[in-house]
């Protein structure tokens, strides 16, 4: 939505989002508590497969849509980053404490400067330069390699920040593609992608697992609609820095279910991050306005 969202969206925006946040840390949590005992493209497949499924009967009222897709390779090559991405946070989270894992993946915005500059050719100012810097430097001080050693967890958690940073850049790409049309994709296409793996390494899921991995499936589903819901609603300048909740929510539930105590490393990496993402959001949403008032 545009800016210019009254107090009443912008607050009912907040509550959505809070809602997405919520849907996704327990989403995320199961995978923490279950994920060490099945391979992570398994996980994958199943959100996938129970997402694919959710959506089924809207993908039935849009056939008419569905039947004019173009750009085939690009909605390809983004359900392949967001395959690799899925796969390389769901081993991640189920190898690293909630908290670090979190404030890994809040360096997505910084990020997403230096490869909109690189692939896209896009213009970056010197101060959105100085704050994707920043958010670099507080990802290295809380994932310290005296602190956390460089595992392949930490390195997974890496290439998933590399891989989904460039679906959203893909994303951009498409814009203009009709949403069923990308949901489409990435809910089928991740289905499709990971199928072979998961099924030909498939560990017997435990008939007490069952409801808690269906559950991450119909969690992530629910919170991608009240994500985009929440963005419909209210100014991004107002969600952005909502959105940094989720961290302090991560170290509760990271605390209150799995013992974990956030190091200082991390809260001190994560309070960095939050600021150079936080500039970021706010420089992007001002320009945003700007351009919108002067169209």
């Amino acid at each position: 939505m545009s800016a210019g969202a009254t107090a009443k969206d912008n607050l009912r925006a907040g509550a959505w989002l809070l809602a997405d946040m919520s849907l996704n840390i327990w989403a995320i949590s199961i995978v923490k508590a279950l994920g060490a005992g099945y391979p992570p493209w398994q996980l994958v497949f199943l959100r996938a497969l129970v997402g694919f499924c959710l959506i089924l009967p809207w993908l039935a009222r849009q056939s008419a849509v569905l039947a004019r897709i173009d750009r085939v390779p690009l909605h390809v090559f983004r359900v392949i980053l967001s395959a690799v991405a899925l796969t390389g946070g769901f081993y991640a989270v189920a190898h690293l404490p909630l908290a670090l894992y979190m404030t890994m993946n809040f360096t997505r915005p910084v990020v997403l400067v230096a490869l909109s500059a690189l692939i896209l050719r896009e213009a970056v100012s010197g101060s959105r330069w100085l704050a994707a810097g920043l958010g670099l430097v507080g990802a290295f001080i809380a994932a310290n390699p005296g602190n956390v050693p460089w595992t392949p967890a930490l390195l997974a958690a890496l290439a998933a920040v590399l891989a989904g940073t460039g679906a959203i850049i893909v994303t951009r790409q498409l814009k203009g593609t009709p949403p069923v049309v990308m949901m489409l994709f990435y809910t089928g296409g991740l289905a499709l992608i990971t199928a072979w793996p998961a099924l030909s390494g498939w560990q017997p899921v435990a008939a007490g697992h069952w409801p808690f991995l269906l559950a991450v499936g119909v969690f992530s589903q629910a919170a991608q609609f009240c994500f985009l819901r929440a963005h419909w609603l209210g100014d991004a300048g107002f969600l952005g820095p909502l959105g940094y909740s989720s961290l302090i929510l991560s170290g509760l539930v990271g605390y209150v279910f799995f013992g974990e105590i956030p190091s200082l490393n991390t809260v001190i990496g994560a309070a960095i991050i939050v600021l150079a993402t936080g500039f970021l959001t706010l420089r992007t949403a001002r320009l945003r306005s700007h351009a919108a008032s002067g169209s």
